[in-house]
């Protein structure tokens, strides 16, 4: 599959002038701008022979449709994302130690945006999602994500059920936030190669997603409300499994 379009925002623009600079047809920055955050933009781009032009910034508001674009916006050329017939080859890449992020349905482009920024500084080796009723990486999920969205694989499948019990052949271990699990995620072992699947907005994990899974585990919940932001969930997640991988 190929994608195209505009990426903006100052972290995003940055990664994929160091990452991927073959992709950047052309910068716009915003006129009058001189500080060092857009004059380092500008000398990425000129040593990677990316054009540069200068526009108003209600003409870069137009390019990002209204999204913050802090002053940068890119025209990017489509190019090939890994698709579900890489995963096998990513867990294998990895080896035991492995561990993937799997988003049952998460429907805001904020959230996805969270989630990858977070899976990124985890070390989160790809990221799972279904294509049907979810989101996808459109440029505000881009923007949130700063600079996440060109370093970790961002993989959506056709069928989410049928992909994890894929991983399961490939030796993965699949475990699922759920507020009604019994089990504690602090008293869980999430060392070894594993698959965090964490649930939409309000939903959570869909019955078949859960019915996939190895085991499950909760968030104590000590206060009033019953449930956080799917990013703040994943980011606990991801951290508890870091800590016990240290």
């Amino acid at each position: 599959m190929s994608e195209g379009g505009t990426v903006y925002g100052l972290h995003a623009v940055r990664t994929l002038l160091e990452r991927q600079p073959g992709r950047v047809r052309q910068v716009w920055l915003q006129a009058g701008r001189a500080d060092a955050r857009a004059e380092q933009v500008r000398r990425l781009a000129a040593e990677r022979g990316v054009r540069v032009a200068t526009r108003p910034g209600l003409e870069l508001d137009r390019m990002a449709e209204g999204g913050v674009h802090q002053g940068v916006v890119a025209e990017v050329s489509g190019t090939a994302t890994p698709g579900e017939d890489d995963l096998a080859d990513i867990v294998r890449a990895a080896g035991p130690a492995v561990l993937l992020l799997v988003l049952d349905g998460v429907q805001d482009p904020h959230n996805l945006g969270a989630c990858l920024r977070t899976a990124d500084a985890a070390g989160v080796h790809a990221v799972i999602a279904p294509r049907d009723r979810a989101t996808g990486l459109t440029p505000v999920a881009r923007k949130v994500a700063a600079g996440a969205a060109e370093a970790v694989p961002f993989i959506q499948v056709t069928n989410l059920a049928r992909t994890l019990a894929r991983l399961k052949e490939l030796g993965v271990w699949i475990v699922g936030a759920a507020g009604q699990a019994e089990m504690e995620l602090y008293q869980a072992d999430l060392k070894g190669p594993l698959a965090i699947v964490m649930g939409s907005e309000g939903a959570g994990l869909r019955r078949l997603t859960r019915e996939a899974c190895d085991f499950t585990v909760r968030l104590p919940m000590l206060g009033v409300v019953e449930s956080l932001n799917v990013s703040v969930a994943t980011g606990v997640v991801l951290y508890e499994a870091r800590r016990q991988r240290r």
